[in-house]
């Protein structure tokens, strides 16, 4: 009888206890894996998959915010975007800015190092060369570098090898036709004024290149360093009355201070040419160039080839602008006492794009 009494309670019991473990939360008061799905599954379930039913991880390394650079993250994540690859659905981008702190820079380098990423772009010189150093084993993208060779970032051009490719800023041509240009439709101009920062390479080798072609004309380059951003406004002062003409190169540390530098050109009725159509939609008279955003959507084609179609990144040649044109700022001209002639329009191909009313 005892038996018999006690086995139905037993029984009962097991039921209870079975059905309490299965609701039991754990430690974090979150329910047990067998009660729900787990969180990342839960996340894989609400995000969007990409065509070829992948979750993608980049990271981006900038090296200080201004629009140029800016235009060429948001051109690289448009394609990506073009290609399937969206932001906060199936593509996740770890966007890391060293507002052009060099100790920021590595850090930005060295945390990148330590976690996994399907891709990394590296968004100018700087960060590209940090970015280089640091990471050997996950495929490497820079863009809006100027010399990729000069910075060491890659050993040849059309055959890069390795973890490293990436998309090149400029073309020498670009800088040559600017100061081809200065000499012939300014005559009066024989000294050009450059703020430069002589720490940024890319700053460097475009300057040599303006020297030497302004040279060919009997037209002198006359440079006003800097170190830092703060000190650019004094430096283009300081080119007041020594030049007859200004001039920046591709340089982060000037760009980031142009505003100061279109100022004192309009303040004292001096040419004013960039080496981006950026600043030169800021204030600049003139450039030989391109848009960013174009640069960066060229680079985010090198990232689809490399993410989606399984390309090895060593493998694909570094790109660089070759549809050049001369931009013209029309309102700048005016502030700067520039007589814009009907010669001066006539060498712009893309008028419409191209000379901004």
């Amino acid at each position: 009888m005892k038996k018999k009494l006690w086995t139905p309670l037993l029984v009962a019991l097991s039921i209870l206890t079975v059905a309490g473990c299965g609701n039991k939360p754990s430690e974090n008061g979150a329910a047990s894996p067998s009660a729900s799905p787990s969180s990342s599954a839960s996340a894989s379930a609400s995000a969007p998959a990409s065509p070829d039913g992948k979750h993608y991880k980049i990271a981006i390394s900038q090296i200080v915010e201004h629009p140029s650079l800016d235009a060429t993250r948001e051109g690289f994540l448009a394609a990506l975007k073009d290609a399937g690859l969206v932001e906060k659905q199936n593509l996740d981008v770890d966007y890391q800015n060293a507002q052009n702190d060099m100790s920021n820079n590595q850090t930005i380098a060295q945390t990148f190092a330590s976690q996994k990423y399907d891709l990394i772009l590296a968004i100018a010189t700087p960060s590209a060369q940090a970015i280089v150093q640091k990471i050997k084993d996950q495929p490497v993208l820079f863009a809006a570098v100027t010399d990729p060779l000069d910075a060491k970032l890659v050993t040849n051009l059309d055959k890069p090898g390795g973890n490293v490719s990436g998309a090149s800023d400029t073309n020498p041509a670009a800088v040559q036709q600017l100061m081809d240009f200065i000499a012939s439709d300014f005559p009066k101009v024989k000294t050009v004024g450059v703020v430069i920062n002589e720490g940024e390479s890319n700053a460097v080798v475009m300057a040599k290149n303006a020297e030497e072609t302004l040279a060919k004309h009997d037209i002198k380059l006359v440079k006003a360093p800097v170190t830092n951003t703060s000190e650019v406004k004094q430096a283009a002062e300081s080119l007041v009355g020594r030049a007859d003409a200004l001039f920046i190169t591709l340089d982060n540390t000037v760009v980031s201070g142009v505003d100061s530098i279109i100022k004192v050109a309009n303040d004292n009725k001096l040419p004013f040419f960039s080496s981006d159509r950026d600043t030169l939609e800021k204030g600049a008279f003139a450039t030989v160039g391109f848009k960013y955003y174009d640069h960066g959507y060229q680079a985010g084609q090198m990232a689809v080839e490399v993410l989606k179609n399984g390309k090895n990144i060593g493998d694909l040649k570094v790109s660089m602008q070759e549809k050049l044109d001369l931009i013209l700022n029309l309102k700048a001209a005016e502030a700067q006492g520039i007589a814009v002639t009907d010669e001066m329009k006539k060498k712009v191909q893309d008028p419409e794009k191209n000379i901004i009313q």
